[in-house]
């Protein structure tokens, strides 16, 4: 209990080191929680913390006696300058500044003079801790700290000889600057992000409810497997194998949510440490790359949108480089981002006058809200709608090069000096690099410069893989190490726009800040949606997966990486290791003094020099200097040496001495079709070869090695796409995502087996293998989908009358459901619509999507590469697959409607058969009915979709699934599998007259 204020305290024993503290007379006192000990503390000179209310004392002096008198401490007493406690007059009010927390919490105060102990001549060496400022490096920091001291020694120049502290003395006054300065400096101080766990009231509610469903499975399933269904045998245990799966599937998925955090950023903070007015800007570079495949299936206004929107955004300019990969070579995407250029000129300065959200033209004009509710410019409105009507203009001038390019020429097309179009040929064509703006091009309407603005497609030649998405990216990766260099590159889709203009200082609290940047492999961002219907019928936000799951794995070693969104570190992308780190890796830390190879896998280390080198790097002279490490990166990274000397050099010193047609010849060279053959991109560089999902494969290698990652939800969305609107793109979605998940659980990166004795935690390879065997939760779906109408129609049940135990047991768990998923929706924010949403659409997707990939996908595996095809959406198909993607799209409606059927049909015949069969029990027939109803309600929005459809139901999907339906019910009148059949009389029991 603490001590009132003015009550002294006597005789107060340290329960750590039993020293005895004692106050003078005349002091102010001490409260109980101030009674600090020093013997855990010894690294620093601090024997009190004093607050403010304190310091208004007379005399402050608290002394340390051990208990032992022969044991004296010598104490030296001198005489600094002590920084009164000033006040500045602002109007009628006294506003009273503060120490510095570290300043008072380093002294024992004994007014005027500091009275501090002289360990050393006590005998007790003292080692100080360095502080945070101290423990940086760079001249940045000893500059700020040279700032923070001279600030330090003006605001510590008053009279050290007055009686009180806090004595008023208006000769003595701060002044505004130098309180501003003195804020400023102690703001440098602070962290540039924090985590946020969440309230303890919220998440163990939560953790005590995930421990009673486990206990609740394990009674259910020991009540199940002790008690079978003697006369449906069959059926009892068809069901038993199906409930273990599903809760072994909840398990690998629940377990990972254990631990969730948010994140908390500061950009102000970043700002003020590294883009000070006045003074060289020191945030890192960043590279962008934007993908788009198909101007005629991807519209260009869409990709112009986004490239509007990047070179928007709030952040220096000459530190920003968007590459836009056209895996189509298509000349209409090239006119279309000379457009855009033009145009950004005047809409760039627009959005950084007046900061307006988002900054892509066509989202921020559709929105329904009122733009003049916070204005204070006066001519906002004016130039407002003069901005609109040259948007206006721009979209009549991107829908005449649409069609324009609508019909080929029989020549192919002809740029304006009367060559033809090198991609005339998609399948067939040399590399193409297009510098759009650079820092030298044109700037804005303001004379400011714009980020630059590169164009490019790489070579394709009939034989050689392309690798679709995850080749473009490892392309534009090193085509950005050789022009610019980025420390961190940001991958978008074509159709991602930046909604939040502060993403990239979002992303570089994370990644500047010196106690995650060592350690950190990327920063993903949670995807948002635009053109999703309202309710979210089809789960196409998957709120689940990112405010529930993602959130979940950024407390164990971070998130997935989902595609889009994500901020990468150029090394962890190159396969470092995170740094201090002894496991086996292509590239490790070049230890000075030491020639040798990092470990014994044969692979190479690196060369670190040091930022401070003035002089330019050329790539002949590091390969002359260190030919044996040239070689050996040669074997993984190609045989370009500018790619190589990006490699080894930190920063773009090593293409300051090449001239930029030397660098774009360079940067065709790494574009080409062949660079990368018998090298390791793919395989353990850049982004993962081998699975449609490349994201889940490039972030596994990752984690493997040590990385973590980092999940940034600010409060603003940092980006916002489009979703599939209507229930065939979005099952055609699901089955893209289901199909890499199969042909990585098939590959040698199964994270069943993969990379044990790594760095990946084991919750976190937890997450990878749901991540990777969720489709095949599928077969039990369709399985007990089933169930019903077979209850139904033979008359038996999957369980057997159920007893005071079996009641006890169902009814926990069920309990234990509700529980869970009320509590979940609870700490995360998810509301009750959207989790219900995402519950209807994993039935709707395990009953079409997922099990089509697993039929698919072994037997893409076995056929080989040809056979390889993308099914994401209508877009992406080719013209002569046409045929094969309406069958898979009528494959995939089949079975959820033949389910639709059999329960619809099953449930007419039990009603009618308890009608005619009056002995049968009402109350089993009521269970038989809710579990049929219950496989309805999850497929409603299936069926809705399925009937609202402008074509109408396709006529061979009501063939094939009343095809199936009728088979299924006259086979199971004929053969009736589940139920033990009537071998007739013993007779060694009734005799031969039986």
């Amino acid at each position: 209990m603490d001590n009132p204020i003015g009550k002294e305290v006597h005789n107060q024993v340290c329960q750590v080191c039993q020293y005895w503290l004692r106050s003078h007379q005349g002091v102010c006192p001490i409260l109980d929680n101030e009674l600090q000990c020093t013997s855990g503390i010894l690294t620093s000179n601090s024997s009190y913390i004093l607050d403010s209310d304190n310091l208004g004392s007379s005399s402050a002096l608290y002394e340390q006696v051990h208990d032992d008198d022969n044991l004296q401490c010598p104490k030296t007493v001198f005489t600094i300058d002590v920084p009164e406690r000033r006040t500045i007059q602002k109007g009628q009010r006294h506003v009273h500044t503060e120490l510095p927390s570290r300043f008072i919490k380093a002294c024992t105060f004994k007014h005027p003079t500091f009275g501090i102990w002289n360990w050393e001549k006590a005998g007790l060496r003292l080692q100080p801790q360095p502080s945070a400022s101290m423990s940086s490096r760079t001249n940045f920091w000893r500059e700020r700290l040279q700032k923070w001291k001279l600030a330090q020694e003006k605001i510590s120049s008053a009279e050290i000889n007055q009686e009180k502290l806090l004595e008023e003395d208006d000769s003595g006054l701060l002044s505004d600057v130098e309180f501003d300065q003195m804020k400023m400096y102690e703001e440098l101080r602070q962290p540039l992000s924090r985590k946020v766990p969440v309230p303890s009231s919220r998440i163990n509610p939560y953790r005590a409810a995930i421990i009673l469903r486990l206990v609740a499975l394990v009674f259910f399933l020991q009540y199940r497997l002790a008690n079978p269904v003697r006369n449906a045998y069959g059926l009892w245990l068809t069901s038993v194998i199906c409930e273990v799966w599903f809760s072994l599937s909840w398990i690998l998925e629940q377990l990972p949510k254990w631990k969730p955090i948010r994140r908390e950023t500061y950009p102000e903070r970043l700002c003020l440490r590294y883009n000070q007015p006045g003074e060289p800007c020191e945030l890192a570079f960043i590279d962008v790359f934007v993908s788009t495949t198909d101007p005629t299936k991807e519209p260009p206004l869409v990709t112009s949108n986004t490239v509007l929107s990047m070179l928007a955004v709030d952040y220096p300019a000459e530190r920003v480089t968007c590459y836009v990969s056209d895996d189509g070579a298509s000349m209409i995407t090239l006119e279309t981002l000379q457009e855009t250029c033009q145009f950004a000129r005047t809409w760039v300065p627009f959005c950084r006058k007046f900061n307006i959200e988002p900054r892509a033209p066509e989202y921020y004009f559709s929105q329904k809200v009122d733009y003049l509710k916070n204005s204070t410019f006066p001519t906002f409105a004016k130039e407002r709608r003069t901005m609109k009507r040259q948007y206006e203009e721009f979209k009549v001038r991107i829908n005449c090069l649409i069609a324009k390019f609508q019909n080929v020429p029989c020549d192919g097309w002809v740029m304006t000096d009367g060559k033809p179009w090198p991609g005339n040929d998609i399948q067939n064509h040399p590399g193409i690099i297009q510098i759009l703006l650079g820092c030298s091009g044109p700037s804005d309407a303001e004379d400011r410069n714009l980020p630059q603005l590169v164009y490019v497609s790489r070579e394709k030649r009939p034989g050689y893989q392309d690798n679709k998405v995850a080749g473009a990216m490892n392309s534009l990766v090193r085509v950005s190490a050789i022009l610019t260099n980025g420390a961190y590159i940001l991958n978008l889709n074509y159709n991602h726009y930046i909604n939040n203009s502060k993403a990239f200082l979002e992303a570089m609290c994370f990644m500047m800040d010196t106690n995650i940047m060592e350690k950190a492999c990327f920063v993903q961002f949670p995807q948002r949606f635009d053109g999703a219907n309202a309710r979210n019928q089809y789960s196409n936000h998957n709120t689940i997966f990112y405010d529930v799951n993602l959130k979940g794995l950024d407390g164990i070693q971070g998130p997935l990486y989902v595609g889009t969104g994500c901020f990468f570190n150029r090394k962890a992308l190159y396969g470092y290791d995170p740094p201090m780190e002894s496991k086996c890796s292509i590239l490790s830390w070049y230890k000075p003094g030491k020639e040798k190879f990092y470990d014994g896998c044969g692979y190479a280390s690196t060369v670190h020099l040091e930022a401070s080198t003035s002089c330019d790097v050329e790539p002949n002279i590091l390969e002359a200097e260190y030919p044996s490490l040239f070689l050996s990166l040669k074997q993984y990274f190609g045989q370009s040496l500018t790619l190589i000397a990006s490699i080894i050099v930190k920063d773009d010193r090593f293409s300051r001495s090449e001239t930029p047609e030397d660098l774009l010849k360079e940067a065709i060279n790494v574009v080409s079709c062949d660079y990368e053959e018998n090298t390791s991109w793919g395989r353990e560089i850049g982004w993962m070869y081998g699975s449609r999902t490349s994201d889940i494969l490039t972030s596994l290698k990752m984690h493997a090695r040590g990385w973590r990652s980092i999940y940034c939800t600010p409060a603003r969305p940092a980006f916002k796409g489009s979703a599939p609107v209507n229930l065939s793109d979005r099952l055609n979605q699901l089955l893209q995502w289901a199909l890499g998940s199969i042909e990585i659980l098939l590959s040698r990166h199964c994270p069943i087996w993969y990379s044990f004795g790594s760095k990946l935690r084991w919750l976190e390879r937890m997450a990878y293998i749901n991540a990777t065997i969720y489709p095949l939760t599928s077969i039990p779906l369709v399985i007990y989908c089933t169930l019903p109408a077979i209850c139904l129609i033979s008359g038996k049940f999957i369980i057997p009358p159920i007893s005071y135990v079996g009641n006890i047991s169902l009814a926990l768990l069920f309990l234990s459901v509700f529980t869970t998923g009320l509590l979940e929706m609870r700490w995360s924010g998810v509301g009750t619509e959207e989790w219900w949403r995402s519950q209807q659409f994993w039935v709707i997707g395990g009953v079409s999507s997922h099990l089509f990939a697993i039929i698919y996908a072994p037997i893409k595996i076995l056929v080989g590469k040809s056979a390889n095809l993308t099914v994401l959406t209508e877009k992406f198909v080719e013209e002569d697959l046409r045929e094969l993607y309406v069958f898979r799209w009528t494959s995939l409606l089949v079975v959820p409607t033949t389910i639709i059927l059999i329960n619809m049909w099953a449930i007419v015949a039990g009603i009618s058969t308890a009608i005619k069969d009056t002995n049968g029990s009402w109350v089993l027939l009521f269970a038989k009915l809710l579990f049929s109803f219950m496989v309805l309600i999850h497929l409603y929005p299936f069926l809705k979709g399925l009937l609202v459809r402008q074509q109408r139901v396709p006529t061979i999907i009501v063939i094939w699934s009343l095809l199936l339906a009728s088979l299924f019910s006259m086979l199971w009148i004929r053969i009736n599998p589940f139920v033990t059949k009537f071998t007739g009389p013993n007779v060694e029991e009734c005799g031969i007259y039986c």
